[in-house]
């Protein structure tokens, strides 16, 4: 017989979709799970999208030169 297959305990990644401040839109931002547990509890889970995006935008920006505006809103995806 074959066993059962175990689950992941691993956090799946999660999408979002950004607004700038300027109007431009970012679809389906995939920001990887281990970055949206706040190990305190104490964070919402869109403040710590926010900021992973933040750190994305960062590490981009700095490779391409070209700064991304402002982060307006963030909704998932």
């Amino acid at each position: 017989m074959a066993g059962r297959k175990k689950k992941s305990t691993k956090p799946v990644a999660q999408v979002f979709n950004v607004v700038y401040e300027d109007g431009s839109l970012s679809s389906n931002r995939r920001i990887p799970g281990e970055m949206l547990v706040d190990p305190f509890g104490a964070e919402d889970v869109m403040d710590l999208a926010r900021s992973a995006i933040e750190k994305q935008d960062a590490e981009v920006s700095k490779l391409s030169g070209v700064p991304k505006p402002a982060i307006k809103e963030i909704t998932r995806a």
